[in-house]
């Protein structure tokens, strides 16, 4: 004889707390030394002037500026040319 009653499975049970991943300061924004910019999963975005990666390449600033995010040419292992997107702070 069962001790229990017949729960039956649970399928949907188990999930992951939201990461809240992306530009927290946008372009033009003022930022302090220890403000993140970007939080991210991989460096979509590259540190530029003034702009240090953490150890999950979240980008935060290291000086008092202007926060401004540009586009730069970048050469590839292969090769390739690609457009790379860099936060600075000025």
């Amino acid at each position: 004889m069962a001790s229990t009653k017949a729960g039956g499975s649970a399928k949907n049970l188990t999930d992951s707390n939201p990461k809240y991943l992306g530009v927290k300061l946008a372009d033009g924004a003022s930022a302090r030394p220890g403000m993140v910019l970007v939080r991210q999963r991989g460096t979509k975005i590259e540190a530029g002037k003034n702009v240090r990666v953490a150890k999950d390449h979240t980008l935060f600033a290291i000086a008092t500026g202007r926060v401004a995010y540009r586009t730069r040419r970048k050469t590839t292992f292969d090769g390739r040319v690609v457009a790379k997107k860099v936060a600075d702070v000025i």
